[in-house]
Formats: C-alpha cells, sequence, structure tokens
C-alpha cells in the first residue's frame, strides 16, 4: 500500500462504488458458521426450524427468501442504501439481512465535530449479537462515514457474522476469497496525509480512503466510531481498480474513542486488516487466510493492538505485518503492539513476517514469528531506522531470520540485537499455543510503555492450552480447517 492508493480518484472508481452486486463464483465446498477455535462459531442465521419469517422489520426492504447449507429456509431483509438515524439489525427468528451495493452510515459530516458540513447526517448501525449480514458480490460493502457510528457486538457464543452469500448457501471452502465487499469504517483521528505547507495532526488533514471515494481524518484522536466485539467478517475484499481495493475491515482516521475487541477476518482477498492513520486500539483480534497482508498500517496510525492471531493458508497470503508510513513524516507511523503470534504459510512462497519501510517505527513486545521456511523481518529504508524501531522479547522460527536483500541488512539485524529478551530458534507452537521454546522466552512488561496494554506472565497470543480468549466466536484457526 503506498500513498498513491489512498488518493485516487476517478471517474471509474466513482461509477463502480455506486454500482450494485457482482456475482463472484466460490469454489469448494463449505460450512457456514462452523467454529474451529473450541466452539460452534455461531450462525446467526436468526434460526430455528419455523422456516423463514412472513414479512421484514420495518426499515428493510423484503427481497425474498434464502436457503442455508444446512437447508433452513430464511427471509432475506435488505438494509437501505443510506442509513440515517438510528437503524437496529435484529436477531430475529426466521430472518436474515443483506446489503446490495455501498451501503452508508450517515453522510460524511467532515473532519471537525464542531463545524459538521451542512445538511449532513448522522447514522447509527446497531447489529444485535447472532445476527448474519451478507454481501453477494465485491460491490457490496458498508461504509461508516465520518460523524457516523457502528455498533456490531456478538458474544463468545454468538458472534455477530458479516460474510458472503456463498458462505451462507454453504459453497465455500478453505480457499474462498473475494465474494463480496467488506467494512470501511471512517473516523476523524489524525492522518499523516496533508495538503501541501500543512504539517499533522491537523484538521485539515485529510485524504481518501483506497477502495471509495470516502474521506478519513481531521484532528479529533479520541473520536468515537462505534464498538465491534465478537464479531467475525469472512471471504470479503474486491478489486476496484488495480492497486485500489476494499479489504476485509479498512479502519481509516478512526480514533481511540471506539471500542475493537474480539474481532475476526478470515479469507480476505487483499488485507485483513488495514489501518489509515487514526488512533484505533485492538485487542483479541485474529486473522486467518487472508491473501495479501494480514495487518497492515499506513499514514501515521499510531494506535497499539494486543492478542492477535495472524495464521496464513498454507499456500496464500503475503505478509503478516506490512507497516508503512507514506505521508508526511512529522506523524510517522508508530504503533506499539504485544503478544502477537504470527505462523506464516508452509509452502516458502509469499512475503516476510514483518516489513517494515518508509520511515515506520514499530514498537513490537512479547511476540512470536513463526515461518519454518520462509523470512521472518525484513526492514526497507533508512528512514525507518531512523525513526527507531524496537523489538524485546520477540521470538523469531523462521528459514531466514532477517531478509538480506542489500538494503538496511545490518541495520535490520542490529534493531533485534539491541532489544532486550530477543531470540531466535525453532518453533514448537502447538497450533497457536506456545511450546517449549516460546515459553522460555522471558516477557517484557507493556503498561508503562502504552496505557491500552496489559502486562503478562508470557510471550505470544495464547499463554497455554487453557488460554481459550479465541474459542467459541471464530473459525479457521487451526490447519487446514474450514469456516
Amino acid at each position: 500500500m503506498r500513498l498513491s492508493k489512498i488518493l485516487l480518484a476517478s471517474a471509474t472508481a466513482l461509477a463502480l462504488a455506486s454500482c450494485g452486486s457482482a456475482e463472484v463464483a466460490s469454489p469448494g465446498e463449505g460450512d457456514f458458521g462452523g467454529g474451529t477455535g473450541g466452539g460452534t462459531g455461531g450462525g446467526g442465521t436468526g434460526g430455528g426450524t419455523g422456516g423463514a419469517a412472513a414479512d421484514c422489520p420495518t426499515g428493510f426492504a423484503n427481497v425474498g427468501t434464502i436457503t442455508t447449507g444446512a437447508g433452513a429456509t430464511l427471509r432475506n431483509c435488505q438494509l437501505p442504501a443510506l442509513i440515517l438515524g438510528n437503524l437496529v439489525v435484529a436477531q430475529r427468528a426466521g430472518t436474515i439481512y443483506s446489503v446490495s451495493g455501498r451501503t452508508d452510515v450517515g453522510q460524511d459530516r467532515g473532519a471537525d465535530p464542531a463545524a459538521p458540513i451542512a445538511g449532513a447526517q448522522q447514522g447509527i448501525l446497531t447489529v444485535e449479537p447472532g445476527v448474519t449480514v451478507f454481501g453477494s458480490g465485491g460491490l457490496d460493502y458498508i461504509v461508516v462515514n465520518r460523524g457516523s457510528q457502528i455498533f456490531a457486538e456478538g458474544t463468545s457464543t454468538s458472534p455477530v457474522v458479516f460474510t458472503s452469500r456463498q458462505s451462507v448457501e454453504g459453497t465455500t471452502g478453505v480457499d474462498s476469497i473475494g465474494q463480496w465487499g467488506g467494512l470501511v469504517i471512517l473516523g476523524r483521528a489524525p492522518t499523516a496525509v496533508c495538503p501541501a505547507g500543512v504539517t499533522p495532526p491537523n484538521v485539515g488533514c485529510v485524504a481518501q480512503v483506497e477502495g471509495t471515494n470516502a474521506f478519513y481524518g481531521g484532528n479529533t484522536g479520541a473520536d468515537n466510531s462505534g464498538r465491534l466485539r465478537y464479531f467475525r467478517l469472512m471471504h470479503s475484499g474486491f478489486q476496484i481498480l488495480p492497486g485500489n481495493e476494499l479489504n476485509g475491515i479498512t479502519l481509516a482516521g478512526v480514533g481511540s474513542g471506539t471500542t475493537l475487541e474480539y474481532i475476526q477476518v478470515h479469507n480476505s482477498s487483499d488485507d485483513g486488516i488495514e489501518l489509515f492513520g487514526g488512533t484505533a486500539n485492538l485487542k483479541y483480534v485474529v486473522l486467518t487466510g487472508n491473501d495479501d497482508d494480514s495487518l497492515d498500517t499506513d499514514t501515521g496510525w499510531r494506535g497499539a493492538v494486543q492478542f492477535a492471531i495472524v495464521r496464513q493458508a498454507p499456500t496464500r497470503g503475503d505478509r503478516g505485518f506490512e507497516f508503512s508510513s507514506a505521508g508526511n513524516q512529522a506523524l510517522f507511523t508508530r504503533p506499539v503492539i504485544s503478544n502477537a503470534t504470527i505462523i506464516g504459510r508452509t509452502d516458502g512462497a509469499g512475503g516476510d513476517g514483518i516489513v517494515l519501510n518508509t520511515g515506520h517505527a514499530l514498537q513490537l513486545y512479547n511476540s512470536v514469528v513463526s515461518k519454518p521456511s520462509g523470512t521472518c523481518f525484513d526492514l526497507d529504508d533508512a528512514a525507518t531506522v531512523t525513526n527507531g524501531p524496537t523489538f524485546n522479547s520477540v521470538y523469531l522460527s523462521c528459514g531466514t531470520t532477517f531478509r538480506a536483500d542489500g538494503n538496511q541488512d545490518a541495520a535490520t539485524s542490529g534493531i533485534f540485537a539491541t532489544g532486550s529478551n530477543n531470540s531466535a530458534g525453532g518453533t514448537t507452537l502447538n497450533g497457536v499455543v506456545n511450546g517449549t521454546n516460546e515459553a522460555a522466552i522471558t516477557p517484557t512488561p507493556v503498561n508503562g510503555v502504552n496505557g491500552f496494554l496489559s502486562n503478562t506472565t508470557y510471550i505470544g497470543a495464547v499463554r497455554d492450552s487453557s488460554d481459550t480468549w479465541y474459542a467459541g466466536w471464530t473459525c479457521g484457526i487451526s490447519a487446514g480447517s474450514t469456516c
């Protein structure tokens, strides 16, 4: 991801953003809602055996019925293209929900909450536990605009699920990607993309997000775009134009007032989660089977992540973390990440476990990177070295520990060597659970580094077999399993 993608705007992109669904073929066979993280994963189809509901709630269009892979017939209730005021997507017997084309939550109210765009109205989308929302093609996606909010809050046994029509119909398999658009959340927190002569953070620093013609940014660090909790998004991603794609979840200018925890993105055709600027914090994140980068950051994001499982598909996926810092370097990207476990693809192809470039200054703590037939870490430019990334209590287990590409090679290994409690060796992971080698690393206290983070007695995302924070609401974590 580069700055040219952020600023990309063309008549073609605008036209596509207003189009409806485009059906995408679905390979393989699958199982909707089957959990593999220690529980059932939640179906969220509104359920029961009583057949389809007779009608749809007020505010939704009745677009017929759909038959699930389990053989249930459900009423298909379509969300409106523009949500103004409050819309509740209720868990309701015999009912499932869908989007067609771009679905906007609110209208863009601008960068400054004290001076919103005249006439622009707020939208609030609330999705109840157990609800499933699906799209039928790549141009079906949801945009939460600046000044509006989404509250999609499930439970550990009844998550909210955003997925594809094929997933509902039970025709997805382990490599089913790109079957609908995804979720874009736009906020008013700072970004490094600024007009000439403007230094961030500044309310005048705004940008167009990739994949659509919507805007993000401002100077409200604690901006609140709502809450995602126990939320699973699957089989998403779509290329609007070459180099301009929808991700699973795009967080652009999202502020620290937003709650983002217990979130899974599975089988996105582009990145799992990509953050453009903002100050959003995330906790308990699962990224599985995503075809490009699992977690991608850019344009001045300064937030924190703790407890993150990244598991690539055996023969798909690029980088675990691809971290960049395009834009004005007065606000270079500087996240703090602790307790991540990155498990790379097993065929030796794809990108490195972690790549830092364009002045990025990652602070990584208490984490594990495992890619036995690939490379763990690459640092690509002098500006990143100058900004001072740090590694502490990190265990690397890869075929090649550091990328030797003639670009900052000595600095790459030196940054790892100067940190505390870092080590490299063979992996003893049991799935996503630490083994003997990982458990031997002394963790580094992190609460004093960033108040969002908690101190732990272990490295990696999962302490031991009794640590099951990911169980019940996720799927596809076990190697070879499907969702």
